[in-house]
């Protein structure tokens, strides 16, 4: 009969927050951005003149339950 040995278990291997600190930046100005073009883009604090911004999310901004017309 052959014997079976269990090896050690993997460990895992910690993330510095120094090099995941720039990601979560990044991944949380481009969600604020999105957050804006969805559901403030519109009107008074619209940067993009006519309506192309709001025709192109519109189906999203229902979606995530921002009022629009």
């Amino acid at each position: 009969m052959s014997d079976i040995h269990a090896g050690p278990a993997a460990q895992p291997v910690p993330i510095p927050v120094r090099t995941l600190a720039p990601w979560l930046i990044f991944g949380g100005l481009m969600m604020m951005l999105m957050i804006y073009f969805v559901g403030a883009e519109e009107g008074a604090t619209s940067i993009i003149k006519g309506m192309y911004v709001h025709e192109y999310v519109h189906d999203g901004r229902h979606l995530l339950g921002f009022p629009c017309h």
